[in-house]
């Protein structure tokens, strides 16, 4: 009997992306080695590195990332399309040891990217890998867009949030996907009129995640200056700043489009980690976002194998 070709389709989420790691080791403990990997903005990130072999250095970095980490990668480019640059990124994963081109890897892997002047979803199989993953990773206001083949691309949760359709373009027999973009919605913006003053603070504070501080420290004071009077924190304001408002838009916008494009391809089994309260930025969170795929694994591995069972059988 065959075995049947397993693929990972791992989803967008930026920040809740480290849950790809969880859902990895909880399915390699179980047994069951995906032989296809396709992975959309953080999905591509955590993909790219699986692919190489590389998994166990992400999850220690992810682990141990703070603040001071994080901005350490960030480099500001307000004149690039974005607030950051991302050279830093890509230097980064160039360090985690992966190798240089996608053809490398151990793994098949594409990484889904948007070209953001006709809004095509491009699918980025072959050349370097980081600046592969680079363009992926870049969402909208936050990244400027990568220039690969003389087209401008973006992040690939633009069009296809959960990459679904790569893996069975690829000729995969079973297919596992991770959407990092359930129960998203329903946050509240603005802090409400009767909450008490030490309540608000606190909702601030909660408001400007680890990634948004180290981002924030890295822009130049007189910048950070112009920014503060143009509400991009909406701490203490009666009305959402820029971070709130982009990330909440991102969330609607990915809700939206991962349910219609899963209607219409939907996996073999899908893993729905419970990372909603986890923030677009929240990178220091790792250890909450590898625990939540792990349940998420656990929850509906039972599943996964009937149906691989029965494949198998076919």
């Amino acid at each position: 009997m065959a075995k049947p070709s397993i693929a990972l389709a791992l989803g967008s989420g930026a920040a809740r992306g480290w849950a790809h790691i969880g859902v990895i080791d909880a399915l390699l403990e179980a047994g069951i080695k995906p032989d296809i990997v396709c992975g959309t903005s953080m999905g591509a990130l955590v993909g790219s590195v699986y692919a190489s072999g590389r998994l166990e250095a992400l999850r220690d970095w992810a682990m141990g990332a703070d603040w001071r980490s994080v901005a350490a990668m960030v480099d500001v480019g307000l004149l690039g399309g974005g607030l950051v640059d991302g050279v830093h990124i890509v230097k980064w994963l160039t360090s985690m040891g992966l190798p240089e081109n996608i053809e490398d890897l151990k793994l098949p892997f594409t990484a889904v990217a948007t070209d953001i002047s006709t809004g095509r979803e491009i699918w980025l199989q072959s050349g370097p890998l980081a600046t592969a993953v680079r363009a992926s990773i870049g969402m909208p206001g936050v990244f400027s867009p990568t220039k690969i083949d003389g087209r401008w691309l973006s992040d690939g949760g633009l069009v296809n949030p959960v990459p679904v359709s790569v893996c069975r373009a690829m000729g995969a027999d079973f297919i596992i996907a991770v959407n990092l973009n359930e129960d998203l919605l329903g946050r509240r913006l603005v802090i409400e009129p009767n909450v008490r003053p030490d309540e608000a603070e606190q909702a601030g504070e909660a408001a400007k995640p680890e990634g948004i501080l180290a981002l924030i420290a890295s822009i130049p004071a007189s910048v950070r200056e112009q920014m503060s009077s143009l509400n991009f924190f909406g701490a203490g304001s009666s009305a959402p700043g820029y971070f709130d408002v982009l990330t909440n838009a991102i969330d609607i916008m990915q809700d939206h489009i991962t349910r219609s494009r899963l209607a219409g391809e939907p996996p073999h089994a899908m893993v729905a980690p419970r990372v909603a309260e986890i923030g677009l930025m929240d990178f220091h969170r790792a250890a909450e976002s590898i625990a939540a795929g792990r349940a998420a694994v656990e929850q509906i591995l039972p599943v996964i194998e009937v149906k691989l069972n029965g494949r198998s059988r076919l």
